[in-house]
């Protein structure tokens, strides 16, 4: 009973997690508020602190809340192992990058076509594990990754609904930017997810001393990238601009959710997994319909999504698939 109570509980966690972070960086990004709108590079670097201080807990918690402990493995682990530490530095930068590109896809994508076409990241993270790790696919595996590639190749096929002018619908240009996004987001997920698995399984490392050493190195990557590319904005007004009850949610969500799905991902088997994602899209399809109203379904969306549903599912029928290690 309380292995079968724990399943339930992941599947609302991973649901609750996936879904609210993706409809409030949405709302964020497409709210009319007075003053300038926060700046997602500033949104990145606050998460990176957030997640640092999250793992620093958790490291303490391990130890049994010892200071003498947490600073002897931070040293021992991070300062004494300057080359185990620098292997982090890649997947990393690439996470940074991957964070950027979330709010610029959610920016001009409605969450719904977002939650489906970032599916993709299964397909990226099958042949990153094929190619780095040496893993084998089986049949329908292969099967889903296709029917997977069909489904967003419907969801992003073009609609008349599309072009009405009746309805306040971002021009063609912010349609490609988000697609792009999107895509480019796929890719760094799927290389960076299988580089840290195949770190995680060369090292005895915990996973929060792990996560650590990607923060330390994302907070250098995500402050470089807010100064170079919104330097003078941080100078004109600060680097917590346009920040709001939403903004704080929407930072805190990115920090700690890839935790919280650490946690509780070893209760959660495949199917649930499935059934997370596929609540999730109907989610995001139904508030985006009904509360952002900023998305018009059509049929040929909802055959593409009932495709990725299924190949997500069918994905994890035979064998277990390439795991994307939750990095918060």
């Amino acid at each position: 009973m309380a292995s079968s109570r724990l399943k339930y509980l992941s599947l609302g966690v991973l649901v609750f997690q996936t879904t609210s972070l993706v409809l409030t960086m949405r709302y964020s990004r497409t709210l009319q508020a007075e003053g300038p709108r926060y700046l997602a590079s500033s949104a990145v670097v606050v998460a990176e602190v957030m997640k640092i201080l999250a793992c620093v807990l958790l490291v303490f918690k391990e130890h049994n809340y010892s200071m003498r402990a947490l600073n002897s493995i931070l040293r021992q682990e991070i300062v004494q192992k300057p080359t185990e530490t620098l292997k982090l530095a890649i997947p990393s930068g690439i996470y940074t990058l991957q964070n950027n590109l979330l709010y610029v896809a959610l920016s001009n994508l409605d969450a719904a076509t977002y939650q489906v076409t970032y599916q993709l990241k299964i397909l990226t993270t099958a042949l990153f594990s094929v190619s780095m790790l040496g893993r084998r696919l089986g049949v329908y595996q292969w099967l889903s990754l296709l029917i997977l590639m069909a489904g967003v190749a419907l969801v992003q096929w073009p609609s008349e609904s599309a072009a009405a002018p009746e309805k306040d619908v971002p021009p063609a240009g912010s349609q490609f930017v988000g697609v792009a996004a999107v895509l480019v987001a796929c890719c760094s997920s799927g290389f960076a997810g299988v580089y840290f698995e195949k770190i995680l399984k060369e090292s005895k490392q915990s996973v929060w001393v792990r996560n650590i050493q990607l923060g330390m190195f994302g907070l250098v990557f995500g402050l470089f990238g807010m100064l170079a590319y919104d330097g003078e904005r941080v100078q004109e007004s600060g680097m917590f601009q346009g920040y709001n009850t939403v903004t704080w949610t929407v930072v805190a969500l990115q920090a700690l959710g890839g935790l919280v799905i650490a946690a509780v991902i070893k209760y959660a088997d495949n199917i649930l997994k499935g059934f997370a994602t596929s609540l999730s899209i109907i989610l995001s399809t139904l508030i985006s319909y009904f509360w952002l109203q900023d998305f018009d379904p059509t049929g040929v969306f909802f055959m593409g999504a009932i495709l990725v549903i299924a190949a997500t599912f069918l994905y994890g029928y035979e064998g277990k698939p390439p795991s994307n290690p939750s990095r918060a």
